[in-house]
């Protein structure tokens, strides 16, 4: 205590040394106010000692919480449709893997440095531009991060409308906070600052590291030269700063620069899913059945794992039930865009009421291809935020064109004004893709020649191949790591679709045609391509379903590629999406680091055999193992989890699922696992308690523990299916006449 108070005397002193915080005069009286900041009888109003004891405000901190207000008049009209509680780990230089929460992403430990620049990573519609909103409006709200003077959100998307231009920080900072106008050089230097960059893999500015020094926040420079400054931390070496990306884009920071990287996960436990739609849906039966509709189909339920997926799969959901519509539901990422598309067009066609009929009429088919040639257009110069003008040029007047407003109004998001214009972009971001990669569907259907020349690049001439096969590889190549999704969707389009048909154009693919597009992923899964790319191959065919794939990922896991735990998340994605169950999936034969395992659990829902035995996995993991199995219970009759140090406690977790009544495991193997004869009792306890356990084997081995009588008691059971039971090198075995 007496440390931090003789740290705030020595601040207070240097801010007295600078002159005014608002002026920085030092050639008049100034004095301290009761917040700390020294202000001249000029800048504040009044004499500094009358202000201090009549209470008067203090300039700086006036124009503070100015701030602080007009963002949260902003962030809170944007918080509406929030997710529930995300998951957050983050792995220090350690390896260290644990849960942290947002409000503590800057807050140090015991054994690390000052903690400056955060890098948070996540897949696409994770939550990371709604982690920057809670956080921000949790400050501007006054309930986290009050030590905090200003809090800085800036997005790359709109960081990229400043190409061309010469901006100061201080400059950049007041074009996009007006608020902050009498913000003074002086103030911004002194202050608690956090900056957030939202959206690295937005970025169409150009980061180079080798760049000029600036070290003044009133020194122009192109952004991209600010940006890099304040990532050194030549500019505002003591502010925070919190960039977010997609994994692939992360690589654009230097490691060096980076005291703390994050990843943002999803909703990786069932109740952070039933949460999200307890929350949507205020009717608790129509909640149940929107969540039975999820659980029966094991595609949407991995997909759920994704917050903006399971805000699309409600909104298709509750359209469905509301129709009281049958059919099947969607199997693919693809599908689940395709139909979150026709259910915005039939809500918002030119009546104002919900059309009966699922067919796209012609003006549905004009806005729509009107959308999607914005898209794409837009993705190709890499923009995410578009002007009005850029609308107008593809046709599109959403003052004047009341047959799509009531779409554009869904699917489109007004931004907030830069430069005296209004900005626009797709909610969610991710249906930008999906609608550039119908229009680049479309243009083939419709042999438009010249927009295909313009995705494969300048230097194709027109007689070069443009069929379907060659325009899919040709755009993995290319794309495979900065528009993966877009990637994903043009070859999960690739298969008829008869509901988008009147969009697309007739589809003359034939089964020879999609055939040369598998065997061309195939390809690349036997070649000595990058493992993103094989990753992004290998999802590519899980949008085809195509039936093999499931073995491709094993292949690929077992061959010693050296994989990030981001891309074995993706492919425990692609092993769980499988309507096909696994006989076998043995983590031994896996070559991947320790972390890479962890990510894989979560496809153990899907196989009959599990073997984990010797994967370094911890009671945490035990936790993410039970929510899995929890979640699809049936597949699995066998568990090895010999030689981990889960201990007691991870028996616990286990117990859970032995208790399930839909648990359907035959043999439980938990040799050397650290365990103590408290996890006899709660085995006995768990199994005693459901009556349909069909466990046959139990493998205690090689365990400090000693024979259990609860334990053996079970073997006389004949209402239990527990026939052998092995403990400190002793087997014991259910009696026949039993």
């Amino acid at each position: 205590m007496k440390k931090e108070e003789d740290d705030q005397r020595e601040e207070s002193a240097a801010l007295q040394d600078t002159g005014c915080s608002v002026c920085r005069s030092r050639e008049k009286s100034v004095d301290g106010l009761s917040c700390g900041h020294w202000v001249c009888s000029s800048c504040s109003g009044s004499d500094p000692e009358q202000s201090r004891s009549t209470g008067a405000r203090c300039p700086v901190c006036a124009v503070f919480e100015e701030h602080k207000l007009s963002l949260k008049r902003v962030l809170e009209a944007e918080a509406a449709d929030g997710f529930s509680d995300l998951y957050i780990s983050f792995r220090d230089y350690f390896s260290c893997d644990r849960q942290i929460k947002l409000s503590n992403i800057f807050k140090q430990d015991t054994w690390f440095m000052y903690i400056r620049l955060v890098l948070t990573v996540g897949e696409a519609g994770v939550g990371k531009t709604f982690s920057v909103l809670k956080l921000s409006l949790d400050w501007a709200q006054g309930s986290e991060n009050q030590d905090v003077a200003l809090v800085l959100p800036l997005s790359f998307r709109e960081l990229n409308l400043t190409t061309g231009r010469r901006y100061s920080l201080l400059q950049l900072i007041h074009v996009f906070y007006p608020s902050l106008q009498l913000l003074s050089p002086h103030t911004l230097l002194h202050s608690k600052v956090l900056l957030i960059l939202d959206g690295l893999d937005q970025n169409r500015l150009p980061l180079d590291f080798s760049c000029e020094v600036i070290s003044e926040v009133t020194q122009g420079s192109e952004v991209g030269t600010l940006l890099v400054n304040l990532i050194r931390g030549n500019l505002l070496p003591h502010a925070l700063i919190w960039i977010t990306s997609r994994p692939a884009a992360a690589n654009q920071i230097p490691k060096r620069h980076v005291d703390r990287l994050t990843e943002l996960r999803g909703f990786v436990t069932e109740p952070q899913k039933e949460h999200f739609f307890r929350t949507r849906f205020s009717d608790t039966e129509q909640c149940q059945t929107v969540l039975s509709h999820i659980r029966s189909s094991r595609c949407l339920h991995t997909m759920c794992q994704i917050p903006v997926f399971c805000w699309i799969t409600a909104t298709v959901l509750e359209h469905m039930l509301r129709r009281a519509q049958s059919g099947p539901l969607p199997q693919t990422l693809t599908d689940l865009y395709a139909h979150f598309l026709l259910v915005q067009t039939q809500r918002n066609r030119k009546n104002g009421a919900e059309s009966r009929d699922p067919e796209l009429s012609t003006a549905d088919c004009d806005v729509l291809l009107k959308l999607s040639r914005l898209a794409f257009e837009q993705l190709h110069k890499g923009n995410i935020m578009f002007y009005q003008e850029e609308l107008q040029q593809v046709g599109l007047d959403l003052v004047q064109a009341s047959v799509c407003s009531g779409l554009c109004s869904e699917i489109f998001k007004q931004e907030r004004v830069i430069f005296n214009k209004q900005t626009y972009c797709f909610k969610p971001q991710s249906l930008q893709e999906f609608l550039a990669a119908v229009y680049i569907h479309h243009c083939l259907n419709n042999n438009d020649t010249q927009v295909l020349l313009s995705l494969l690049g300048p230097k194709r001439d027109k007689e070069c191949d443009l069929s379907l096969p060659e325009v899919l590889r040709e755009t993995l190549d290319k794309h495979h790591s900065d528009l993966d999704l877009f990637v994903r969707f043009l070859h999960g389009l690739s298969l008829k679709s008869g509901a988008l048909e009147p969009l697309l154009g007739l589809n003359k693919t034939d089964q020879k045609t999609i055939q040369r597009v598998t065997d061309n992923l195939k390809t690349v899964m036997r070649s000595p391509a990058s493992p993103a790319k094989r990753v992004s191959a290998l999802q590519c065919l899980s949008e085809m379903k195509e039936p093999s794939v499931q073995q491709m990922v094993l292949d690929l896991l077992e061959s010693g590629e050296r994989l990030s735990e981001t891309q074995c998340s993706a492919l425990a994605s692609v092993l769980q999406m499988s309507e096909q169950v696994l006989e076998e999936l043995n983590f031994r034969k896996f070559k991947v680091s320790s972390e890479g395992k962890q990510r894989l659990i979560s496809a153990v829902n899907n196989c009959r055999k599990a073997v984990l035995s010797s994967c370094s996995l911890s009671v945490k993991s035990c936790g993410f193992l039970v929510e899995a199995l929890m979640s699809n219970p049936v597949h699995l009759k066998t568990l090895d989890l010999s030689l981990n140090s889960i201990t007691d406690s991870g028996v616990s977790e286990l117990c859970r699922f032995l208790q399930s009544p839909h648990c359907q495991l035959h043999t439980l193997r938990l040799k050397q696992c650290r365990l103590s004869q408290s996890s006899c009792s709660a085995l006995a306890s768990a199994l005693k308690s459901n009556p349909k356990s069909a466990l046959r084997e139990l493998d205690l081995d090689h365990n400090d523990l000693r024979p259990d009588p609860d334990l053996t008691k079970l073997l006389q059971d004949p209402d239990l299916s527990l026939k052998t039971l092995r403990i400190v090198r002793m087997t014991w075995s259910k009696p026949r006449s039993i």
